[in-house]
């Protein structure tokens, strides 16, 4: 019989500026007892755990860093994927996805058998692409496979808006929906400021001219960071150590992540109860016909990038048969 389970652990695959950035804050805002790094560049990975660790002597902070393999990746209670190949400025989301894919493949490869309670958290993009595939690779359950999604879309999207209407940002209840990358789009028809409709607060500034602006905006914050230092981390680390918090605190949070949608064929940004089991339940919300056209366009969208994904994935699966029945003979 096995013991009680004392203590609660989340593993980072991958500690580049993300993944570390990641760890960090999982120090700053302590919500487990131990964080397990990974990554095959071993210089870097200790050299993490090492700057990592002396930023828990101050004595606020009971998290313990170290130096992990993806077995005892697999055994954690959420584990994190920050792991890909970097995205370069002006390079789309969904043009990283070979790259991507296979570093999948390889961690799952590596992190086999994985517990049955591990949550799944996929940063890394093209992030909903991903996500779908990591469903299938892991072989958990749909509900312990997430994304980060347009979670951090959304919260850029708040920001802007609570500069807009001069109020605090956490009293924005408004969401970027659908794939995290160039067809997302805002919901709306039901963003609100408290519990009163954005447009009653805006009244005519809420015009075509001003949501193409704010669209533009929460789109492109990315590209403009990245084409100014090279990477974002400091907004995405602080989105998933939020996820994290929701899971392992069972706080039952509504939040827009990426996570499968039956009826669509594919993972995207739609909100959803977040808990302890990762998705506890999604939760309706109501779309215009305009915002449910975006949502099935983008839904389209990426239903090929998957099936094309496939298509490469199976014929690189039958060259590789063929590589080894060729040096059998």
């Amino acid at each position: 019989m096995a013991g009680p389970k004392l203590k609660t652990s989340i593993a980072i695959v991958g500690c580049g500026d993300v993944g570390a950035t990641l760890a960090y804050t999982l120090i700053l805002q302590p919500i487990c007892s131990e964080v397990i790094l990974v990554d095959p560049k071993k210089e870097l990975l200790e050299a993490q755990v090492r700057d990592l660790n002396d930023a828990t002597y101050r004595g606020g902070s009971g998290v313990k860093v170290r130096a992990g393999n993806h077995k005892d990746a697999g055994q954690a209670d959420i584990v994190v994927i920050t792991a890909g190949a970097k995205q370069k400025t002006g390079e789309s989301r969904l043009s990283l996805l070979s790259r991507n894919l296979h570093i999948l493949s390889s961690i799952f490869s590596a992190m086999s058998p994985i517990s049955p309670h591990t949550i799944l958290l996929l940063v890394a993009n093209p992030v909903d692409i991903l996500t779908y595939f990591a469903r299938k690779l892991s072989g958990l359950p749909e509900s312990q496979v997430l994304g980060t999604g347009t979670s951090l879309d959304s919260a850029r999207l708040r920001g802007i808006l609570a500069q807009k209407t001069e109020v605090a940002p956490n009293s924005i209840d408004a969401y970027v929906l659908g794939e995290h990358g160039d067809s997302q789009f805002i919901a709306w028809s039901s963003a609100s400021v408290g519990t009163t409709p954005l447009k009653l607060v805006l009244g005519e500034k809420l015009d075509e001219e001003f949501k193409v602006e704010i669209a533009s905006h929460t789109r492109g914050a990315a590209g403009s960071i990245i084409a100014a230092k090279g990477c974002t981390a400091y907004g995405i680390g602080n989105i998933a150590a939020s996820i994290c918090k929701y899971i392992l605190f069972d706080s039952r949070s509504v939040r827009p992540v990426s996570f499968y949608q039956p009826e669509l064929g594919c993972c995207l940004s739609m909100p959803a109860v977040v808990g302890r089991k990762g998705i506890v339940k999604p939760m309706p919300i109501e779309l215009d016909e305009h915002e449910q056209a975006e949502l099935e366009k983008c839904a389209y969208g990426l239903r090929g990038v998957i099936e094309g994904a496939e298509k490469e994935l199976a014929a690189d699966e039958e060259l590789k048969k063929a590589l080894e029945e060729d040096k059998g003979v």
